[in-house]
């Protein structure tokens, strides 16, 4: 695929992005540049490779999924300014 000079100056307009009717060449080969990169990457054999999230791997630090710190409803709402029913009580916003 080869991107000429209307539609390198439609992908600017495109992207809003004002260039001079110079500097469009240089844009059509950028574009193609790319384009060729991406075809390149369309001839690698990527059967049996698994997608990854990253270059290197890490595993998540994992812990038991227990309660450690509970129990403290009455410390917590101490705290709060108004205070009802056990809740946080705040004023309406929304009418």
């Amino acid at each position: 695929m080869s991107i000429d000079l209307d539609t390198a100056r439609r992908v600017a307009h495109l992207a809003r992005i004002r260039v001079d009717d110079d500097d469009l060449p240089a844009l059509a080969g950028e574009f193609n540049a790319i384009l060729g990169f991406i075809e390149q990457l369309g001839e690698v054999d990527v059967d049996g490779v698994e997608p990854m999230t990253g270059v290197t791997p890490m595993r998540l630090k994992r812990r038991e999924d227990a309660v450690t710190d509970g129990d403290r409803q009455s410390e917590i709402l101490s705290n709060a300014p108004d205070a009802r029913e056990g809740f946080f009580a705040v004023p309406k916003v929304v009418e």
